[in-house]
C-alpha cells in the first residue's frame, strides 16, 4: 500500500473513499450497483457479532431512502463476477433484509492488509466494535502483516498506548473475556485486571457487586496489597427459598445466582447416574414446545 494511502487511513475511511489516486482511473473511482448475490462477506472483517436489532433498524432505513454509501468491495481472484466486502457488510446485511436487489459499491484493487485496515478504521470511527474485536484486528495487523505498533497507530488514527493496551485485553483469561462479550464488564474494568493473579476471580466480585471502574482499581490494589476481598451480596429470602424449592424437587444440591437483570443455575451432581435423572426430570416437566 502507498504512502499516502497509509496517511489517508489515519484521517479516515471516508477521506480514503473520497480521495482517489491521480493515476487511478474513473471506472475505479465511479460508484456502481452490484446485485446481493455478487457480493460476500471478506475475510478481514473484524467484527464477531451484528446486532440484530440494530440491523432491523437499517433496514427499515435503507426501505425508505437506500444505501446512502456505497459499500467498498474488491474483486474475487478467479472470480470475474464476484466481489468481496472491505468496508460496509453491515449495509450489506441490512440490505439483504431489506429485500433490496441492487446495492451500490465501490470496486477497488486492494490487497489483504490495505483490506483489514480499512475494515477496522471504518468500525473504529463509528465505535461499532467491541474491544475484543478492535484489540484482534490490531493483532492481526501485527503478527499477520509485519506492523509495527508505531506504524500501526498512525495508520489507524489511534495513539501507540491505545493500540497497547488495548491488545492487553487479549491475555486475560477465557472467563473475563466472555464476561466483556457479554457487555458486564467494560474495557476500563479489564485493563484493570491485567496481571492480577487471579483476575477470574476479581472479575466475578465485581459483576456480582456492580463496582464502577475506579472501585474495581482499589478492589485490584487491595488484593495486591494481600487484603480482604470483597465477599459475594448475601442472597435474598426469595432466592433461598427458590434454591431450596428446587433442591428438593431434583434431589440434588441447587444453587441460584442472581446477577442484575439475569443470573446463573448450578445443579450439582456426583455421578452420571444422577445427570441422567436430572435430564429425565427436566424433560419430563419441560412444556411441549421445549422437549
Amino acid at each position: 500500500m502507498s504512502q499516502d494511502a497509509g496517511k489517508r487511513l489515519g484521517r479516515g475511511l471516508s477521506a480514503l473513499l473520497g480521495e482517489a489516486a491521480p493515476e487511478a482511473s474513473p471506472a475505479t473511482r465511479a460508484t456502481r450497483t452490484l446485485t446481493a448475490d455478487q457480493i460476500v462477506p471478506g475475510p478481514f472483517q473484524p467484527r464477531h457479532r451484528f446486532d440484530d436489532e440494530g440491523l432491523a433498524a437499517l433496514a427499515d432505513s435503507i426501505r425508505e431512502n437506500g444505501v446512502l454509501q456505497p459499500i467498498l468491495v474488491r474483486p474475487r481472484p478467479g472470480q470475474p463476477t464476484s466481489y468481496e466486502i472491505v468496508a460496509g457488510e453491515r449495509r450489506w446485511r441490512a440490505a439483504q433484509l431489506a429485500k433490496l436487489h441492487e446495492i451500490p459499491v465501490i470496486i477497488r484493487e486492494i490487497g489483504d492488509r490495505e483490506a483489514l485496515e480499512l475494515a477496522l478504521v471504518e468500525n473504529v470511527q463509528r465505535e461499532d466494535l467491541t474491544p475484543l474485536e478492535e484489540a484482534d484486528g490490531y493483532r492481526r495487523l501485527l503478527q499477520e502483516f509485519g506492523n509495527s505498533q508505531d506504524d500501526l497507530a498512525r495508520r489507524v488514527g489511534k495513539s501507540r498506548s491505545h493500540i497497547t493496551n488495548t491488545i492487553r485485553l487479549l491475555g486475560l483469561p477465557e472467563p473475563v473475556r466472555q464476561l466483556m462479550e457479554d457487555g458486564k464488564l467494560s474495557s476500563g474494568h479489564a485493563r484493570a485486571l491485567l496481571g492480577t493473579t487471579d483476575a477470574v476471580g476479581l472479575a466475578t466480585l465485581v459483576v456480582a457487586h456492580d463496582l464502577n471502574v475506579r472501585q474495581t482499581e482499589r478492589l485490584v490494589k487491595s488484593h495486591r496489597e494481600g487484603a480482604p476481598r470483597l465477599r459475594r451480596p448475601p442472597k435474598d429470602a426469595d432466592t433461598r427459598s427458590l434454591e431450596r424449592d428446587l433442591t428438593a424437587r431434583l434431589g440434588l444440591t441447587v444453587s441460584v445466582d442472581p446477577r442484575g437483570e439475569g443470573g446463573t443455575v448450578t445443579v450439582r451432581y456426583q455421578s452420571l447416574e444422577q445427570l441422567d435423572l436430572i435430564l429425565a426430570k427436566l424433560r419430563a416437566e419441560a412444556p411441549p414446545q421445549l422437549q
